[in-house]
């Protein structure tokens, strides 16, 4: 039996193989040629850390703080060691189980339940049993293999799911950054324009204390005043409510940002370049994307596994005696080999269902795919077209709030010598202050969409990122170990 057993399994292990269900390919694609608006100076470094073109340690500072704490990355990493597990374990079924056991046993039977154990000498008696035993289900028709496939994938998924959030991370973190410069800038000029227009409100008063003004002029100068006063608390807020944003995103209680370049000082990023097909290979979420696919299409395969026989052997080889002494000697030895097929005969359209649901599946992954595609192509053509007009529009607002400067001082000019009218000096002054503010918010705006452009494209600078939470996370278990001690 034993040779006839041996002989078998060679059969066996040359059957299977067999794999059912389609084996993955990448479905065809839909890809532009070029972007609908590219840019002319656009450079191959999507795979640096981009990051660091905008020439300010501290931003740099933060998000290696940032990438070193986040909990959202934190969290991401837990997700992708879940994954591995569950990679492991469905594997784990590809090869044989095998197992050791000792058991020790003493009893007493009864000695009046049968007439045969009523001259029993001794109705207390031991067993000792030292085994070694072994199974493996053969995966003929591929089951399993479909099934590490798909976990294979799904553990993919998730790695690319990662580092899709350390991109959306870096990205924040720059934005905010960005942002919390812009409004600091804003409050700058806010309080400038205040303390000049209460230097104002302080001559009219005078003015109209020896009769040279109205009283209508001396209000008009105290609302504007009051205008650009109102402005700076809800500045001030603003700041407060972008420190604490940034602070979670270090992972980090809300508190106070420190400062670096002013945002007139931080250099503006390159471009960067690349052609639409790669994208596939360079965002995290498109790789996550077609990873879900690739594992939707391997479980059609393990469903239809199921319409056919599954095979498993199984065995067993060890010692059996009631003395220990006794256990290791030739007549205590026991063995057995089984193996058993079992094959779906009636499931009332059980296995049809689970295909059913399986190719459903592989086909909501497909069109998610191609969905993501179509939305990363939308988000890249955004992000150029943004950085191209903004950059459009900050020239126009730097000549505008030139004018307006002029404007402002000559219509002052006038008002003193008598040529015109408060109204028109409140009205350039007016104009001027919303000027800056725009100016501001559209300089600020210019750089963030670089650093939207970088997040479309995505790149290798992202693995980069990536090992650095890996950095973190290894010198951090290190520090804890060493505190341990």
């Amino acid at each position: 039996m034993r040779r006839a057993l041996v002989l078998c399994v060679p059969c066996v292990l040359a059957l299977s193989g067999c794999l059912l269900g389609p084996n993955y390919s990448r479905p065809p694609l839909d890809v532009p040629a070029t972007y609908r608006f590219p840019d002319n100076y656009a450079a191959d470094i999507a795979n640096t850390e981009w990051w660091k073109q905008f020439s300010d340690p501290v931003l740099d500072e933060l998000i290696t703080t940032a990438l070193a704490n986040n909990n959202d990355v934190k969290v991401a990493a837990a997700r992708v060691d879940q994954f591995l597990g569950q990679f492991v374990t469905t594997r784990a079924a590809l090869f044989p189980q095998v197992g050791a056991g000792f058991d020790a046993e003493r009893q007493r039977i009864s000695t009046s339940s049968s007439p045969l154990l009523a001259n029993v000498q001794n109705p207390v008696f031991n067993t000792y049993q030292l085994a070694l035993s072994a199974s493996w289900d053969i995966d003929l028709f591929g089951r399993n293999r479909r099934l590490t496939e798909s976990a294979r994938a799904s553990l993919l998924s998730t790695e690319e799911a990662k580092r899709g959030t350390v991109l959306t991370l870096v990205s924040a973190v720059a934005s905010s950054y960005i942002n919390l410069r812009s409004l600091d800038r804003q409050l700058e000029i806010a309080k400038a324009t205040t303390a000049s227009r209460a230097e104002s409100v302080h001559v009219f008063e005078l003015r109209f204390k020896g009769g040279e003004v109205s009283q209508m002029e001396l209000a008009q100068s105290q609302s504007e005043y009051e205008a650009s006063r109102a402005v700076i608390p809800q500045i001030e807020a603003q700041i407060a409510q972008q420190e604490d944003a940034l602070s979670v995103l270090l992972g980090r209680n809300p508190g106070d940002i420190l400062r670096g370049r002013a945002l007139a000082e931080l250099a503006a990023p390159a471009v960067p370049a690349g052609l639409p097909s790669d994208l596939l290979e360079r965002r995290p979420d498109l790789r996550q994307a077609e990873q879900d696919l690739v594992a939707a299409n391997a479980q059609i395969g393990a469903a239809k596994a199921l319409y056919f026989p599954q095979i498993s052997l199984t065995g067993l080889l060890g010692t059996q005696s009631g003395q220990f002494s006794k256990l290791f000697t030739g007549p205590s030895r026991v063995w057995s080999f089984a193996g058993s097929i079992a094959q779906p005969v009636f499931e009332g359209g059980a296995i049809v269902g689970q295909v059913k649901q399986a190719e459903a599946v592989q086909q909501q992954a497909l069109y998610s795919y191609r969905k993501a595609i179509q939305v990363a192509f939308q988000e890249v053509d955004d992000a150029l077209i943004s950085s191209q007009k903004l950059r459009e529009q900050f020239d126009v607002q730097e000549r505008q709030v030139e004018a307006l400067a002029t404007y402002a001082h000559l219509a002052r000019l006038r008002y003193e010598g008598g040529y015109t009218s408060y109204i028109e000096v409140l009205d350039a002054e007016r104009s001027l202050f919303n000027a800056q503010l725009n100016q501001t918010q559209t300089q600020a705006g210019v750089l963030v969409s670089y650093v939207n452009l970088y997040k479309a494209m995505g790149g290798g600078w992202v693995i980069t990122a990536d090992s650095m939470t890996t950095q973190a996370a290894q010198h951090s278990g290190d520090a804890a170990a060493q505190s341990a001690k």
